[in-house]
């Protein structure tokens, strides 16, 4: 075994204890058992949750800037404070989740975060509007960071990618799905229970977070050793497994909560996930408005439901590409390349759009910039979990969430106000592609893993 210079061990090739999950019968069987029960279920509370904080993206347009006078910083701000209140909250959520459990937690959040979205229906001004956004970040801060803990209980190393792909396939589904949804809400449900079209949006896609909190509070397992579902063989050999897996990166690597969250490496991975996460938020925030816009670019003037079918186009293409790119990644064994190649071709991609001469050619290039984020975001999971676990990861998990979703407070407000001050998309969506080709180089420069403060036990951790 050789080392390089400067570098953690290169650990692609070596044996322990991810083989024995890959051959053993039994952790195969509880594996698929876990996918079919769990996976669905949490990938449907983020589409629910995704839907619920990026909806406002398609009552801007639809009416509720004329309504409550927002321009387009106010209406940014608004877009954006949500992620005020949820990073203040992250790392203390996720460890009340590693304390009390993820079927407690988890229940907890999405019933207050249902509530409150659903209170959005009522706004009468923009400072409310504001209030009721910030409140809404408090209530779901912990959420996402909590389910990429919880899929650790459940999913090996080798197997990490894969789920957390088929979890996160609800990012660009809510938005295939919801762009239609909202935009038919918006523009039929108008004048129901006396509301206008954006405000039935708001009530009808945020009860169901409600609804969802309680069946949270009865379906969820918290870990295998309690899963009556799967076989007294199957629970045992999963659980082992697992509990081998963690006791090897805590020996490898012995990475505190304290130094979970003041690692230098953490925070670059924060900010590898910054640059991803800031093209997520400014296509989810701000591409409904884009279309608008083709009107007078382009000189095409397309319906509310249209622009919804048209904004969908991205997302879909992302849900497709995004899995087989995770399943490679797992395969292989190569994390680094799997997040920093489609991050940069993303990034290049975006600001292109601008210069294109049609809706048609715009729309290809914002799908390469959507196939680019939607890819890079499942494998980069892999890297912080790689040699974070237990309680550290609780923490590491929340701090590289809770930064790298600061880009959701300054995508929209940035993007917006660069459009404002300029009369002109181009420069917000430059920015937008200028962090993310950061983001992919920052990840190339960090490789895989970190030197391990234990050499043997680093021959038996996985990449």
């Amino acid at each position: 075994m050789t080392q390089r210079s400067g570098a953690g061990p290169d650990l692609s090739k070596t044996p322990g204890v991810e083989v024995d999950a890959a051959t053993d019968p039994l952790v195969r069987s509880a594996v698929r058992k876990s996918v079919r029960r769990l996976v669905p279920f949490v990938a449907l509370l983020y589409f629910v949750n995704y839907l619920d904080r990026t909806n406002i993206a398609f009552a801007g347009p639809g009416g509720m800037n004329d309504a409550l006078r927002l321009s387009g910083p106010m209406f940014g701000f608004a877009s954006g404070i949500f992620f005020l209140g949820y990073l203040l909250l992250e790392v203390p959520s996720n460890m009340a989740l590693h304390r009390f459990g993820a079927r407690r937690w988890i229940a907890r959040i999405l019933v207050t975060w249902g509530i409150i979205a659903s209170l959005v229906t009522f706004v009468p001004n923009a400072g409310t509007l504001y209030l009721l956004r910030f409140l809404l970040g408090v209530a779901e801060a912990g959420f996402f960071p909590g389910i990429i803990l919880y899929l650790t209980f459940w999913f090996p190393q080798r197997e990490r990618a894969r789920m957390t792909a088929l979890f996160m396939v609800a990012v660009p589904l809510s938005t295939a799905i919801g762009s239609p949804l909202s935009s038919l809400l918006i523009e039929h449900g108008h004048g129901w229970f006396g509301l206008d079209g954006w405000r039935v949006m708001f009530l009808a896609e945020g009860v169901p977070a409600v609804l969802l909190g309680v069946v949270t509070w009865f379906f969820l397992t918290d870990r295998p050793e309690a899963a009556r579902w799967l076989a007294p063989a199957e629970r045992d050999a999963l659980q082992r497994t697992l509990d081998a897996e963690q006791r090897t990166r805590e020996t490898a690597y012995k990475v505190t909560i304290l130094e979970s969250l003041t690692r230098p490496r953490v925070w670059a991975l924060a900010f590898v996930y910054f640059g991803v996460v800031y093209g997520l938020y400014a296509l989810g925030f701000f591409l409904p408005t884009i279309i608008a816009g083709f009107a007078q670019q382009y000189g095409a003037d397309y319906s509310i439901m249209q622009r919804g079918l048209i904004n969908a186009i991205p997302y879909v293409i992302g849900a497709i590409a995004m899995i087989p790119w995770a399943l490679h990644g797992d395969r292989t064994r190569e994390r680094v390349w799997h997040v920093a190649l489609p991050s940069i071709v993303g990034g290049i991609a975006i600001p292109v759009a601008l210069y294109l001469g049609s809706p048609f050619a715009a729309m290809v290039a914002v799908s390469v910039c959507a196939i680019g984020i939607m890819s890079a975001l499942p494998t980069f999971w892999a890297l912080p979990t790689n040699f974070l676990s237990g309680a550290a990861a609780a923490s590491g998990i929340a701090l590289i969430n809770s930064v790298g979703n600061s880009a959701g407070f300054l995508a929209p407000y940035i993007t917006g106000w660069l459009k404002d001050g300029t009369g002109s998309q181009k420069p917000g969506l430059w920015a937008v592609g200028i962090a993310m080709v950061l983001g992919g180089v920052l990840a190339v420069i960090l490789k895989t893993l970190p030197p391990a403060k234990d050499e043997t036990a680093a021959q038996e951790v996985k990449v």
